[in-house]
């Protein structure tokens, strides 16, 4: 059951254009939730962003809300929730606040995917979700490095496993991009064992020996994912550590837990739209009798905006019903739910053109939320899988 914080401010103005994609009332209750969450997320949004400042206080109420474990399975003591309503929790938080969205998605995504897949020992995978149900920990993946680009890209990572005469493990290494950072309990770390050029997952607590984080999160976009550098200096860890070792270059593995990605930034263009919406019915320039809303030409815009993301959330919410529904159909999902965040995140990209073209001069101050929602949108592009590997990916399957 969701426990959510009642919340007054702007309350009404999220999803108050569009309909909700919720077709029960557990879904419903979820969105209601999301709702009262982002509307309070959206009163410290433009000051975390400024400083670039981890969300703190959006986690604390995550937490009372009973979010945490949306996605372990229910025997696991979990909620048990599937991918469609995964989808509707992110876009509806991503319009309070896009970063904490992003950073809630790669906490679920990952336990969604453990579940779905069970590439960890059991016994492991029970721990972790133990400890998340009982105290609201959190854990995320740091596979990204310098050296090497994006893990999607296939370069083996610079971090190193050198595995002693215990059975023990040393890890040695510098990871970026670890969203999160300030606030993580559990790491799932990539690395190349030594001896074998293997690559192997571990999984590392924050309290552990060697391991530290460096603030050197200064992004014009997600500023408030604080996704800083992670480093290991001689990271001592035992056998258990090891979460599994990847065999061989096996074909692809459907993520559908990925897709909260694209509908985080689906999340960002619905807010980017309200705004510009809600701007043309109140706008009144002394030129015009009525608001700019009359105008043919803005009239025309919103209607581009609502046909693109109308075309967009179904296009999501089919593949993740699918995707629940279906399970033995997963593998054959392989490019659609890459051609999802592609055709989402293009989206998204020109609803917030297109919402700022309504607005005006007046959506590039700083003070205006428009100008963050255009520079969070951009981070979409750089966001798994990119735009470059799915159009391949596309043309494998047409040309095989």
């Amino acid at each position: 059951m969701v426990i959510c914080i009642e919340t007054m401010e702007k309350g009404d103005r999220f999803m108050k254009f569009l309909p909700t994609f919720a077709v029960n009332n557990s879904q419903y209750d979820l969105v209601t939730c999301a709702k009262k969450l982002a509307a309070s997320f959206a009163t410290r949004a433009a000051y975390y962003d400024q400083h670039a400042l981890f969300p703190f206080e959006n986690f604390t109420e995550i937490r009372n809300a009973g979010l945490l474990d949306l996605t372990i399975p229910k025997e696991q003591g979990g909620r048990g929730a599937g991918l469609y309503e995964f989808m509707l929790l992110q876009e509806a938080i991503a319009q309070g606040d896009a970063p904490t969205a992003l950073s809630l998605g790669w906490h679920l995504g990952i336990i969604m995917n453990v579940s779905t897949y069970q590439s960890w020992p059991e016994a492991t995978f029970q721990r972790v979700c133990a400890d998340i149900i009982e105290n609201q920990k959190l854990i995320n993946s740091a596979h990204s490095e310098a050296g090497t680009g994006s893990p999607a890209r296939g370069g083996l990572p610079q971090t190193k496993a050198r595995k002693l005469e215990t059975g023990e493990w040393v890890l040695n290494g510098r990871k970026t991009f670890t969203s999160l950072a300030p606030i993580l309990d559990y790491f799932i770390v990539s690395a190349t064992i030594e001896e074998t050029d293997e690559v192997a997952e571990f999984l590392l607590t924050r309290d552990i020996s060697g391991l530290s984080i460096i603030e050197t999160w200064n992004s014009m976009s997600m500023r408030g994912t604080r996704s800083d550098d992670l480093v290991l200096d001689n990271v001592n860890v035992p056998s258990e550590a090891l979460l599994y070792i990847k065999q061989g270059t096996r074909e692809p593995k459907p993520q559908g837990w990925l897709l909260h990605i694209p509908a985080c930034y689906l999340g960002i263009a619905i807010a980017a739209r309200n705004e510009a919406v809600t701007f043309a019915e109140s706008y009144q320039p002394n030129s015009l009798t009525h608001p700019i809303s009359e105008v043919p030409r803005v009239r025309e815009r919103i209607g581009k905006m609502d046909v693109e993301l109308t075309a967009a959330r179904h296009f999501i919410y089919s593949v993740a019903k699918k995707w629940d529904d279906h399970p033995k159909l997963r593998n054959e999902l392989l490019e659609e739910l890459a051609a999802v965040k592609y055709v989402a995140i293009n989206v998204a990209l020109s609803v917030v053109d297109e919402a700022m073209r309504i607005v005006g001069a007046q959506s590039l101050s700083a003070n205006h939320p428009l100008q963050r929602h255009y520079r969070d949108v951009r981070a979409g592009l750089h966001n798994p899988p990119a735009d470059d590997l799915t159009l391949e990916l596309m043309a494998k399957r047409a040309l095989s």
